[in-house]
């Protein structure tokens, strides 16, 4: 081993003198030139040094498409020759749009988009029939004026949203980047780089477009990208520059050639080319391009062609922005809606076919007849007014009724919505209970328009890894060569700092630290030759080797010590890396070509001759080391099924068994498993793996199958090491959280890629699952026992026995595993598994792949009248998230695909129960309420002049003036209801949270359902009646005008609504007092103003009836009359029939509740029907 050392090597300034944080592959690296290490060689003993896999210098990976790329079907790309690429081929320029609109677009498109909302097409429709003189009821101005105010006031806001788009693009195209120009790099902007040209990206810059990767300031090809921007991972991944361009630099040689690539398309994760250069022909995959959109981190610089530009870059391509949902009541109050739209013709029936009565009745007396009149005597040649005959009169009659009557489609209502739900979002993102230090993330809002389906929600999907638990992956114990080392673990007491390496007075110390094993270090320290040392240095040796983890060095206050963190893609492969380092193995340098371990103080060299990277067809990953003795190994680790089926049973199986029982008990324990393998390659097996690949990687038809084909045939007959195991910490409330969900009345599913024991152990220590559960497992191979299992399930839930309440005396708990789900959905035996699932308290799906995840999403949405949930933090719970009629991304380790699929985001898990108990109660109560008084305000207001129509012979004249029905829903009541649904609470915070079982008032749909619609549309005609009788009494046998009688009907009809909001307000604040007192005296202003006005009809009517006592009486004693009904209903209601709600709201307003236990109150069952 002494002969592998590197000792002495003085280290550069590069490391001494480094930022905080710098790769310390390039120390190594030169390092390693100068020392006596051999290289293992693939050939020859003076053959270049190569490197093979199924990701590298000479990979494609495995997502390569499997056929050739026609002629057709391709671009064909001239390296460093844009003239001729773009004047033969249709390409796009690198100039991005992400706006909507242009200054030409704007008005036409916008008014198109808004249109789609069918009321306005009605209102808009309205407007138009008022323009004719045969119907013009209101003035053609004030007719249009409600609906262009809403017009307005949306385009505004889309306006704002688009010029903030466009700013962002204006910056976004002119950033600059270094493009080879006349022999020379020079300075371009980003929107004036064209396909062809070659680009110069450095450290820390991000990528201006899709290029093809071809050369690197790594002698070896290498180029570390993060692609934060593009998929939300935040780890380092690894792209590589093909050998036969790593060495051509502009500068130095004339740089061309052809790359024949697919036509642009939206896969990220997928590339098809091939490069002609120097007359060969290579191939490109996806570790040979950089995304637009990816920045290059610890790489100095790298050179590349641009591929894709501007609209066709993969990340323009994959932004097509959130899909648009629509919240539940929104979806019921359009019913209502079409039912009002019944009963407005109704209403114009009735008055067009009186008036039709009428005129018949009347027809010789129509020349004269008050009200009519058909003859013009204004003249000295008499004629007739336009008059069509009775038959047209009924029908313009009829229209212009429902001109008149038009408000009772609340118009303003939408407009009000979209406010509201901008409020209760602002309130919702500053809730600082939900705001998550860790992360210093606070809750988003990330689409406005299902605020209110929080309050409504019935199933949760959860997805386990980063949901539940805290995606920080720890090293427990590990299984090696049989023994099981789980026993004491403590830190390294011989080393306060842990496990260093002294280089020339620098020390290098991993980042974090790892509690180990005291029996296992001293056998890793003893340098026994005995199987189970060897086991134990090739188990370390495995970890620390068979990853593609990126050392990095960090710098500490202590100037001569540097911290290693360990970078890469899988928060499983870091701490098993640091497990490594712990333990003396302790990698310190990565490049394409070799890596660096530490071992027990030695630094060794060891050439990556290959390397396999996980996929999930394989469940396994491996590399090919060149080892210092001149050996060539194949370290595997994987996942245990499919490492034990490539396991060589005929050597040693207590091993294997011994293994395999400690697997168990690790899954047990909740902990995530992985096996570990070796095989030993001979000079012929490395030969016949090495042409096999070359061979595969040149393939031009199916070489992503050929490689894993070549994976399987050396990751095959291997010597099992050992297992390890590693712990996923659950978050911090998750138990807690859990239990608030369910006692809620929500049904907690868990769709999980771990295996079932670690599942099912997750689900214990969460309270998902408890001992007092009975548990129903399928595990099934196909469909028939699938069928079986489905059938004997059923069977046996109802032979369980029922308590006198109903429910079941035992809680069920199903687990179903993916295999199953494979054979049961979109099947016949569906409809069983939902019948099934439906009975159980809590299901847990293990082994789930992301489109099954989406499939159990669907089975409950479609077949289930109940709100769905799901939330995950993964890029495997995207399709689950969008499914689902609430998706909620967490901001966790796993990058933001969940987030930027997502409607709302958050940073842990526990929030869920502020969200939904709290924020989702009150949105679903307050929004419900404002639709329901909405619909009431309005009906009154239509009641009124449809009563007035009845006693002027069905003409449709109104006393009340034009602008007072045109401001009656803009400014005399549509405040008051948009403060009070933002800012009003029935129940308090710690009230709601105290007493969950509150929540299942949204869930049986109490506060806004049919019952209280057609509740709320009786009370609407007393109230009309009382608003309109008393004065019409009152004033019967004066000399009042219309427009007299007009203004009370306005003011009485403004003070009740009013008052009538006033009555169910539960908080009264500052701004609440303002809003409802201040719409009435507003109210009185707006009359006085228009009737101070010479010109409008009316003119001094409020003054002259005002300055009388009955005036205020009549106010005064509506108001009064109006509400009676509904105050003794509602008493009525709270002493005998009480909700829960009020229960709650009465409990707290006495105190009660501060000494209860939730336990103590008794409250409705969860699922009761709505009252």
């Amino acid at each position: 081993m002494d002969n592998n050392r590197i000792e002495s090597v003085p280290l550069p300034d590069s490391i001494t003198n480094s930022s905080s944080i710098r790769s310390i592959s390039s120390y190594y690296s030169r390092a390693s030139g100068r020392s006596s290490v051999r290289e293992v060689s693939s050939g020859d003993d003076d053959s270049k040094p190569r490197r093979h896999g199924s990701r590298g210098v000479d990979s494609d990976g495995f997502t390569m498409s499997q056929r050739e790329i026609s002629d057709d079907n391709a671009r064909f790309t001239y390296i460093n020759d844009p003239v001729r690429t773009n004047e033969k081929f249709d390409v796009a320029g690198n100039s991005v749009r992400t706006s909507k609109y242009s200054v030409i677009s704007f008005l036409p498109r916008n008014l198109f988009e808004q249109f789609h909302r069918v009321a306005y097409v009605y209102f808009l429709v309205i407007a138009i029939l008022n323009q004719l003189p045969q119907l013009a009821v209101f003035g053609g101005v004030i007719s249009i004026l409600p609906l262009a105010f809403v017009l307005f006031v949306t385009a505004v806001k889309d306006a704002y949203e688009d010029y903030r788009r466009h700013r962002s693009d204006i910056i976004e195209n002119n950033r600059p980047v270094e493009v080879w120009v006349d022999s020379q790099f020079q300075k371009k902007k980003w929107k004036d780089i064209r396909v062809g040209e070659i680009i110069k990206v450095s450290v820390d810059d991000t990528m201006p477009c899709d290029v093809v990767l071809l050369s690197t300031s790594d002698s070896t090809g290498v180029a570390y990208v993060q692609t934060i921007n593009l998929d939300g991972e935040s780890n380092l991944k690894t792209r590589y520059a093909k050998q036969e361009t790593q060495m051509k630099i502009p500068e130095n040689s004339s740089f061309s050639g052809l790359i024949k690539s697919e036509k642009p398309n939206r896969n990220i994760y997928g590339f098809l080319a091939n490069m002609e250069v120097d007359g060969k022909r290579v191939s490109l995959g996806p570790p040979n391009i950089l995304l637009r959109g990816c920045e290059l981190k610890n790489t100095a610089w790298a050179l590349g062609v641009a591929i894709y530009a501007g609209k066709d870059t993969k990340v323009m391509l994959n932004n097509s922005g959130a899909q648009s949902k629509r919240s539940r009541l929104e979806t019921r109050m359009n019913q209502e809606i079409i039912l009002l739209s019944f009963f407005l013709v109704a209403l114009c029936t009735v008055v067009s076919t009186c008036a039709g009565v009428w005129l018949v009745r009347n027809l010789d007396d129509l020349d004269d007849i008050i009200f009519y009149r058909k003859k013009d005597y204004s003249e000295n040649k008499i004629e007739n007014y336009n008059y069509y005959g009775w038959g047209m009169e009924i029908f313009f009659t009829f229209l212009m009724s429902v001109i008149v009557f038009q408000i009772l489609i609340p118009i303003a209502l939408y407009i009000s919505m979209e406010l509201v739900r901008l409020g209760q979002a602002y309130f919702m993102i500053q809730d600082s209970n939900m705001y998550d230090e860790t992360s210093n993330s606070r809750f988003q809002c990330r689409a406005l328009n299902i605020n209110e389906d929080l309050g409504q929600i019935k199933y949760v999907f959860s997805d386990k890894t980063g949901t539940l638990t805290e995606n920080k992956m720890e090293f427990q114990c590990a299984s090696i060569g049989g023994v099981d080392y789980k026993g004491r673990t403590s830190m390294d007491d011989d080393e306060v700092g842990g496990y260093s390496i002294s280089v020339e007075g620098l020390i290098l110390r991993p980042k974090i630290r790892v509690k180990v094993n005291p029996e296992l270090l001293s056998i890793v320290r003893s340098e026994s030759h005995m199987d189970e040392g060897r086991h134990v240095r090739n188990f370390f040796l495995a970890l620390a080797a068979c990853n593609t983890i990126v050392p990095l060095s960090t710098e500490t206050l202590d100037p001569s010590v540097r911290l290693v963190e360990y970078q890469g893609e899988s928060p499983d492969e870091q701490a098993l890396t640091y497990a490594a380092a712990a333990y003396g193995y302790m990698l310190i340098e990565r490049t394409s070509g070799h890596i660096v371990i530490n071992v027990q103080g030695e630094t060794q060299r060891y050439n990556v001759l290959g390397l396999h990277e996980f996929d999930s067809d394989r469940k396994r990953m491996s590399v090919i080391l060149g080892c210092p003795d001149n050996s060539v190994k194949a370290f595997v680790k994987g996942a245990d099924m499919s490492m034990l089926s490539v396991i060589d049973k005929s050597m040693k199986l207590d091993i294997i068994r011994s293994t395999e029982g400690h697997l168990h008990d690790y899954s047990s324990m909740g902990l995530r498993t992985l096996v570990v393998g070796m095989r030993l390659l001979s000079s012929s097996e490395f030969e016949q793996w090495q042409t096999s690949y070359e061979e595969a990687s040149t393939a031009l038809i199916g070489r992503g199958a050929l490689l894993r084909k070549v994976a399987n045939n050396v990751e095959n007959k291997l010597i099992v090491l050992g297992a390890s195991a590693i712990e996923d910490k659950l978050q911090e409330g998750v138990p807690e959280a859990i239990e608030s969900l369910r006692a809620a009345g929500i049904k907690v599913w868990v769709l999980t890629g771990d295996k079932q024991e670690t599942a099912i152990s997750i689900g214990y220590s969460s309270k998902l699952l408890t001992s007092k559960m009975t548990q129903i497992v399928i595990n099934n191979n196909s469909k028939e026992s699938c069928r079986k299992s489905l059938d004997d399930a059923l069977t046996m839930c109802k032979k369980l026995t029922v308590d006198s309440h109903g429910a079941r005396a035992s809680p069920l708990a199903l687990i179903i595993d993916g295999t199953s789900l494979v054979y049961i959905l979109d099947s016949e035996l569906e409809k069983q598994l939902f019948q099934l699932a439906s009975t159980c308290n809590v299901v847990l799906c293990c082994r789930v792949a992301p489109l099954q995840k989406a499939g159990i999403v669907a089975l409950i949405k479609n077949r289930a009248n109940d709100m769905t949930l799901a939330i995950g933090d993964g890029a495997n719970d995207v399709s689950m998230i969008q499914m689902a009629d609430v998706g909620i991304g967490i901001s966790g380790r796993e990058g933001r695909q969940a987030v930027m699929a997502s409607d709302f985001s958050m940073g842990q898990f526990r929030f869920l129960v502020p969200l939904l108990l709290v924020h989702g109660h009150w949105n679903y109560e307050r929004m419900s309420y404002m639709i329901l008084y909405n619909f009431y305000k309005n009906a009154v207001f239509v009641f009124v002049l449809f009563w007035y129509a009845l006693f002027t012979s069905f003409t449709l004249t109104t006393a009340i003036t034009d602008w007072s029905s045109v401001l009656y829903s803009i400014i005399y009541t549509a405040l008051p209801t948009i403060i009070v649904a933002i800012l009003d609470k029935d129940l308090s915070r710690r009230t709601l949270l105290k007493h969950p079982q509150l929540y299942g008032a949204g869930q049986r749909e109490e506060s806004y359902n049919t019952m209280l619609f057609w509740i709320t549309m009786m009370d609407t005609l007393w109230q009309s009646i009382a608003v309109f009788f008393p004065p019409l009494l009152a004033y019967w046998a004066t000399t009042i005008d219309a427009s007299s009688i007009g203004d009370i009907w306005t003011l009485a009809v403004v003070i009740l609504v009013n008052v009538h909001l006033a009555m169910d307000v539960f908080r009264w604040g500052w701004i609440t007092h303002a809003v409802i007192w201040g719409s009435i005296l507003a109210t009185f202003i707006c009359v006085m103003i228009i009737d101070a006005v010479p010109t409008l009809p009316g003119y001094w009517a409020f003054f002259h009836i005002a300055d009388t006592r009955l005036f205020w009486v009549l106010l005064l004693g509506i108001t009064v009359a109006a509400m009676v009904p509904r105050f003794v209903v509602k008493v009525f209601t709270m002493h005998y029939r009480p909700s829960d709600i009020q229960i709650a709201i009465e409990a707290e307003k006495f105190g009660i509740l501060s000494n209860t236990r939730p336990s103590d109150i008794e409250m409705s069952p969860i699922f009761e029907s709505p009252q």
